[in-house]
Parts: C-alpha cells; structure tokens; sequence
C-alpha cells in the first residue's frame, strides 16, 4: 500500500510540473471612441472596443480610428496601420504605414513609434504631432501643438510648435541636413534637398511649407478635443 501513495505521489508531482503555467492576459490599454471603416485585428472597429497591448489597427480607404488610452489619443487616417503596445508602463504604438494624430496630456502619457523613430511630447503642455510615411524609410513629422521630441538611434531632435521635418531612418550617404531650422525662408522641399553629405549631419531636414499629409485638418480638430477633454 505504501508503495502504491508513493507511486501515487509522484505520478501527481509530475503533472503539476507539466502543467502549463499561463500568464495574466494582456492588460487594456484603452478603447475606441470614433471609427469609421476600420478594424482591431481582424474585427471591424466599434465605439467602446477595447484595445490590447499588440492588438492591430488598420484603416481602409477613406477610414479612420481614433483610440482613447490614459492621457493619450491615436487617430489613425485613411489606409494605416499600426500595432498598439505598452511601452515603460505608458501606452504605445507602432505606425507600420500611412498616417497618424496623436495627443497627450503630458510628457510620458504616450510615444509613437515608426520604423527607427520614437516620437514623443516634449513637455507636460497639450500636445499635438501627426506622423506620415513618405517613403519606405522616411517619416513626415509635424507639430500641431506643443513641441515633440524625436529620437533615431543616438539622434535627437526637437521639432517646434507649427514646424515640420523630415526625418530619415536610415540616412543615404548622399543627403544632407538642408536649411538650419524653421524660419531660414529657403524653399528645399524637393528640388534643393540634396548635396554631397557631409560628416556629422542630421537626420533631420526642416520642412518649410509645413504638412502635407491628407486628411491633417480632420486629425487635427479631433485630436485637439482629446487634450482639452477629460
């Protein structure tokens, strides 16, 4: 009989070992407040979809998203896609294509990532950015509202209020910075962009002209609720 608990016992040691051991399931990040033609995952998008860490956003033509989550708002326009996340214990989310608004209410509510760049508020103040791909390793940044602060590997830069830059990923050995900053009046979007790179400079290019992606003044105006807002 001893012989048979002792057994007994060591069967049942090893199944619990083998048991797989789930984690806690993902935590909400937050949950859709305006959609029209789009998705989470596979499922089309509805006002009060919760959204998961690694839960995919995607637009169609003509589409839009917008993502409440803490402080933060994510509007998504026509034809993008982006993977929303958890980054430091902030929400978070990776532009994969297309454009996107997004609005804080401080400095760490929020960052958007895009290919190499993080992208984020500068400061505490209401802020507003809209990011677009131009190209497959080039970004389109602009400051709505606030100034944002970019990151790229070790390079930082910090994007005015009511000014745009070009941001390179992935810098070709033939571009080169262009104008010094906003107000240098020089027109160099496209024609005068490019001129023998030269040690030491920037991945980003000052965009005089200001944006240009579609759909801006519709992203504007709702992003801009979510930082006067609760």
């Amino acid at each position: 009989m001893q012989a048979r608990r002792a057994i007994f016992a060591t069967v049942l040691s090893i199944s619990l070992i083998t048991i797989p051991v789930w984690g806690a399931p993902t935590a909400a990040l937050g949950s859709v407040i305006a959609a029209d033609r789009a998705h989470v995952g596979e499922a089309k998008a509805e006002v009060g979809t919760t959204v998961y860490g690694g839960d995919n956003l995607s637009t169609e033509v003509q589409g839009s998203v917008q993502v409440r989550a803490g402080k933060a708002r994510l509007l998504l326009l026509s034809s993008s896609r982006a993977v929303v996340s958890d980054s430091d214990g902030a929400p978070a989310a990776t532009l994969l294509n297309g454009a996107a608004t997004f609005s804080t209410g401080n400095a760490h509510a929020f960052t958007l990532f895009a290919g190499a760049a993080a992208i984020r508020a500068q400061t505490d103040a209401p802020t507003i950015g809209q990011v677009s791909h131009i190209g497959p390793k080039e970004l389109l940044v602009h400051a709505t509202r606030g100034s944002l602060v970019v990151t790229v590997d070790t390079d930082t830069q910090i994007i005015p209020e009511g000014t745009s830059y070009r941001v390179l990923m992935d810098q070709p050995e033939e571009m080169a910075q262009g104008p010094a900053g906003a107000g240098s009046g020089k027109e160099e979007w496209p024609e005068n962009r490019h001129e023998p790179r030269k040690a030491g400079r920037s991945r980003f290019m000052y965009v005089a002209g200001g944006i240009t992606a579609v759909g801006t003044g519709i992203a504007i105006a709702i992003a801009l609720e979510s930082v006067q807002g609760p």
